[in-house]
């Protein structure tokens, strides 16, 4: 069943994005995952404000390859960059209509 990374960044600083975009695209696309949508252009309707610079979207074949991405060793010093130069949030959702 396919999961998706949703995520909303805002970026602090600037200096961790040009090392931390190749690495990510290759170990996005390592562990089976696709870029949906990366983008500056969002708009929110609904609900309290909950401004980001960057919305993303994910998909992956699984929650496990959505966690073996977190997890990739060759990957953590990339997140710790990127949660230290922004203020960011990733939820991984399932597939799935729960409501049906």
């Amino acid at each position: 069943m396919a999961f998706y990374s949703v995520l909303a960044v805002t970026p602090s600083s600037e200096d961790w994005i040009p090392d931390y975009l190749p690495t990510a695209n290759q170990l996005v696309a390592k562990h089976g995952g696709k870029y949906l949508a990366r983008t500056a252009s969002h708009e929110q309707v609904e609900g309290t404000d909950h401004p980001a610079a960057l919305r993303i979207i994910l998909e992956w074949p699984s929650k496990e390859a959505a966690m073996n991405f977190m997890n990739d060793p060759e990957y953590t010093p990339h997140l710790e960059a990127r949660t230290a130069g922004s203020e960011s949030y990733h939820f991984v959702i399932e597939g799935k209509d729960d409501l049906a």
